[in-house]
């Protein structure tokens, strides 16, 4: 089983405490799985007992900075969408990137296979009445699960405990009065509960955008307390993990590990896997976003 962790604008920065908040935010948990270092570029390349970082391109040989809707399209399908239509492209794909996502990706390749698979994120009905209506576009990750077949899941499935929000707790379905029967979870809780819907697929997936937020926003205490709350939502996680579960968390570019600038980054961007070391294996070769996709499908297929 495989749990995609994808963090939305994640790179690995240097030790330059004014622009990496990685450098001041208590993450417990992330420097226990990293024998007490913390999640910067100098960390990586690292193998222990628990888990591996890998520092992985995501430029990808294409001039310009990489961007969300042609990252995340590479992620998903194995090739190297920039290089072959000529530019980084997002935040939501264009045609020629849609193009790539019409059979659903890594999310259609398992599915057709025979796996169970799911986006585990919980969207809103406002989300659906603006895909609906025309004035909101699906994002890369939601594009290639809608084609690969697979449901969205909604309200109805946050109550009965079937999705996530793609802020693990739920407090921003409350703040913006979207659902007001949901539970705010603790973000221990809210790991523990993404530990026990990924036991119910071979490969499951878990959109969370808010780390790319807060890099354009620029503010380092924000994006401080942000990495705070997802180390306890990695703890919850790891506490009620399934020993047969592999943990990949990876990201589409850089952006918050460098607060100097309101833009992406070149940063390489972290491939970090928790579990077992022969599961951990499969990706060992993999150097850049295209590798991913296809160290997934050795592991699964």
């Amino acid at each position: 089983m495989i749990l995609f962790i994808f963090l939305d604008g994640v790179g690995l920065g240097s030790d330059d405490g004014q622009k990496n908040p990685f450098v001041f935010a208590e993450m417990p948990n992330m420097q226990k799985l990293l024998q007490g270092q913390k999640l910067l570029a100098s960390t990586a390349p690292f193998i222990g007992e628990e888990a591996s970082l890998l520092s992985i391109d995501a430029c990808l040989g294409v001039t310009g900075l990489p961007q969300s809707a042609t990252g995340q399209s590479v992620l998903l399908t194995g090739r190297n969408i920039p290089y072959e239509i000529g530019y980084h492209y997002g935040p939501k794909p264009d045609k020629a990137t849609a193009a790539y996502l019409s059979e659903g990706g890594l999310f259609g390749t398992l599915n057709r296979s025979g796996k169970r698979v799911a986006l585990v994120n919980a969207y809103p009905d406002m989300y659906f009445e603006g895909i609906n209506s025309g004035k909101r576009l699906y994002s890369a990750i939601p594009q290639a699960a809608v084609n690969a077949g697979l449901r969205l899941f909604r309200d109805v499935d946050l109550l009965a405990d079937r999705a996530i929000s793609a802020d693990f707790t739920a407090a921003g379905w409350h703040e913006r009065k979207l659902a007001p029967d949901v539970k705010i979870l603790h973000p221990f809780d809210a790991g523990k509960k993404l530990a026990t819907l990924a036991s119910d697929y071979d490969f499951a997936f878990f959109e969370y955008w808010l780390t790319d937020y807060a890099g354009h926003n620029q503010n380092l205490d924000e994006a401080v307390i942000l990495l705070e709350q997802f180390d306890v939502v990695l703890g919850g996680l790891l506490n009620a993990s399934d020993e047969n579960l592999l943990i990949l968390i990876t990201s589409d570019h850089g952006n918050i590990e460098d607060l100097s600038t309101r833009r992406h980054t070149e940063n390489h961007v972290p491939l970090l896997l928790i579990g077992d070391e022969r599961e951990r294996e499969y990706f060992d070769k993999v150097i850049d976003l295209t590798g991913v996709y296809h160290a997934i499908l050795k592991a699964l297929i």
